[in-house]
């Protein structure tokens, strides 16, 4: 998880351009990062950010 922002806005925006351009989805994404799923989805949530799985993005 330490090549991850730090900064909640910083960490939304890497998330999503990820989302974005390389992968279907945030099982994928995580799988790659080696990311807890249940960690990025509660540290987004106390920014007030929550996934959005048809969109596939975070808002």
């Amino acid at each position: 998880m330490n090549q991850l922002p730090e900064d909640i806005n910083m960490l939304l925006s890497f998330v999503n351009m990820k989302l974005r351009d390389e992968f279907d989805g945030l099982d994928e994404l995580c799988a790659a990062l080696d990311v807890d799923k249940d960690w990025l989805i509660a540290r987004l949530a106390k920014g007030g950010f929550e996934y959005n799985s048809q969109q596939k993005r975070f808002w």
